[in-house]
């Protein structure tokens, strides 16, 4: 049975919005978020077991702007949590999107009921490369560079989806934000634009978890509501997973001149008075070895271990 995810993405496209070909690695205006292109995809073939993410089969409902109005009284009827997701570097947008889906299902099978949700993904251009020649980390730079410009867009989709958030809260469920890797800078920018253009506290999530994070660990040290400092005035509760162990943010930490998030969790967070714990956790997945590590796989830890997975949902429930 297919998984379906409701996406949102601010990649220009370059064809039809219903062919997955359509979606480039180029940014659409960041000072414009008319032109996100909002769909439904469906995914067939996820396999948690083989860590298959699938492939996208279908793709509907596309609507510039926003959710096409039948798709989002979908949402706001969902019957069950809502999850959305923001991935990392080095994704094409189907990558983006079947990630989301395979998260879905690989959290559903904890066997916990918080953990069948309802996905949401937002899909910024990323190249979906890793190294290229002659500059080594020019794809990890220009990913860098699209995560940080799709701030505004990012908080554009969170200021679409946040009536769907509000009437699934008010229907009993419960709703959640993951980010992965370098997601976490688009998050971080997101958040700071939504208190520069002028948005209030909402409560949009009753829990954000930041999984390897790849921003700097100063990014909740920031002031008046820079970085992630007013992530805590969008959710109730904030959870970091860390890994010293994780060989992607050791080389971004050479690259960046600067310790990452994800690498031993936020500055100062053994400072109750900093972080309160009934607000903020942070979970050490260093010594995790319940999964197939090696180099990249050491970076997606959270999508693989069954410890951590169990972690996971833990805080979701």
């Amino acid at each position: 049975m297919p998984t379906t995810v409701y996406f949102a993405s601010n990649r220009i496209l370059t064809g039809d919005p219903s062919a997955v070909t359509s979606y480039g690695p180029n940014i659409q205006p960041p000072s414009d978020t008319t032109d996100i292109t909002y769909g439904t995809a469906f995914v067939d073939g996820v396999d948690i077991t083989t860590n298959q993410q699938g492939s996208i089969t279908s793709l509907q409902d596309t609507n510039t702007g926003s959710f096409a109005l039948d798709v989002a009284g979908d949402l706001s009827n969902a019957g069950r949590n809502l999850l959305l997701f923001i991935h990392g570097f080095d994704n094409t947008f189907e990558d983006g999107i079947t990630r989301a889906a395979f998260n879905r299902e690989f959290l559903a099978a904890s066997g916990q009921p918080s953990t069948d949700t309802t996905v949401l993904a937002f899909c910024w251009p990323s190249l979906g490369k890793i190294v290229s020649v002659p500059v080594l980390d020019g794809d990890y730079r220009h990913d860098q560079n699209m995560a940080r410009l799709s701030g505004v867009h990012v908080m554009s989709f969170f200021a679409q989806v946040e009536p769907l958030l509000r009437v699934a809260r008010a229907n009993g469920l419960r709703t959640y934000l993951l980010a992965h890797s370098m997601g976490n800078l688009a998050l971080s920018s997101a958040v700071e634009n939504w208190f520069l253009h002028g948005n209030g506290n909402a409560e949009l999530f009753n829990v954000s978890i930041l999984a390897a994070a790849d921003c700097g660990f100063d990014a909740f040290a920031q002031p008046n509501l820079a970085g992630l400092d007013g992530l805590s005035l969008l959710s109730s509760r904030i959870s970091s997973y860390y890994s010293t162990a994780d060989d992607v943010l050791k080389l971004s930490n050479v690259l960046n001149g600067i310790q990452r998030l994800g690498q031993h969790g936020p500055k100062d967070s053994d400072n109750p008075t900093e972080f309160p714990p009934a607000i903020y956790k942070t979970f050490d997945a260093s010594r995790i070895d319940d999964f197939d590590r090696n180099f990249l796989t050491s970076h997606q830890y959270y999508r693989l271990s069954p410890t951590v997975r169990n972690a996971i949902a833990a805080d979701m429930a």
